[in-house]
């Protein structure tokens, strides 16, 4: 089954990115955290860089689209085919209130006659072959099957379903039954996406036996940077594995010219799922999230390292 890595903004940078695929492999791309063009088309200077693809050699790398209207999309996958982009995802999945208000990400799924003409004008318009990110509803996914009618309609390239409805954020029970809906008769491969944990989350979730295109993993696989690998019998991360990983994130940061509270931010960030690695580690963790200088931060990752509280099982919330 094939795996590939979720976008996450502010954490699957292509530092990120890059260093995750040299010390872990096992994922067949990476998708860009979104990029959200203006009304012309344009788009952040940082969201160029960081698809930029001398940033991204030795990866496979699809960017995403937040968009609520057509033109924007196809203006800027016409740029990304000019880089050589052959794959764009559009984003109908980001549940956040900020996003949905503008009717872009999950909020698309509000005006389902809207949704449909947008893709219309994006799939007979786009340079390059198009992917969908999408949530299974806004209120429920109940609503999942007259959603699922639209996508019918196009040749995505990839239909990837976050098993959840809006409402549900990232705490409600993920709807597998609704899922297990998409694969009837799919006209095109289907990933799953949505509380993928340890290599038991299959059996766990009632996946296990279940034929899939493949899986997108996000907060797992970056809780557990080795998830991919032992999803293909590969072995399980070690606490020298992390820590070294760690440290050439922080060297990378830094070396990109990052001042060193910014590369610390982008680290805690990265520790909110990574803590899940070292239960009983309370206090540790907090010195570490608490630390505003380079050595004193350094020095609390070597303390949380050096307390022997690493577990191979991951106890991150659900």
């Amino acid at each position: 089954m094939k795996q590939i890595f979720a976008p996450m903004e502010g954490i699957s940078s292509y530092i990120y990115r890059r260093l995750h695929s040299g010390f872990f492999g096992g994922v067949e791309a990476y998708f860009a955290p979104f990029i959200a063009p203006d009304g012309e088309g344009g788009f952040k200077a940082s969201a160029l860089r960081d698809i930029l693809p001398e940033n991204n050699l030795g990866i496979v790398l699809i960017p995403q689209l937040l968009v609520n209207r057509p033109e924007p999309f196809i203006h800027v996958a016409r740029e990304l085919a000019v880089m050589g982009y052959a794959e764009v995802n559009l984003n109908v999945g980001c549940p956040s209130s900020t996003v949905v208000s503008k009717r872009k990400g999950s909020g698309m799924l509000l005006d389902l006659e809207s949704l449909d003409s947008c893709l219309n004008e994006i799939f007979s318009r786009s340079p390059v072959a198009v992917s969908i990110k999408t949530r299974m509803g806004v209120e429920s996914t109940e609503e999942f099957p007259r959603i699922l009618e639209i996508y019918r309609k196009y040749p995505l390239k990839r239909l990837i379903i976050h098993a959840r409805a809006r409402s549900g954020m990232y705490k409600s029970p993920v709807d597998i039954p609704g899922f297990l809906s998409a694969l009837g008769n799919a006209p095109w491969p289907v990933y799953y996406n949505g509380n993928f944990f340890s290599p038991g989350s299959a059996m766990e979730l009632g996946l296990d036996g279940i034929s899939l295109a493949g899986l997108m993993l996000g907060r797992g696989a970056v809780a557990d940077p080795a998830l991919p690998r032992s999803l293909k019998g590969g072995p399980a991360l070690t606490a020298e594995e992390l820590k070294d990983f760690h440290d050439a994130l922080l060297s990378g940061y830094l070396d990109a010219g990052y001042d060193p509270r910014s590369a610390m931010a982008r680290l805690k960030e990265l520790w909110f799922y990574m803590l899940c690695k070292f239960p009983d580690s309370r206090r540790e963790a907090k010195t570490l999230l608490k630390s505003q200088y380079l050595p004193d931060y350094r020095s609390a990752v070597s303390a949380l390292f050096d307390s022997g509280k690493f577990s191979s099982e991951c106890y991150f919330s659900q």
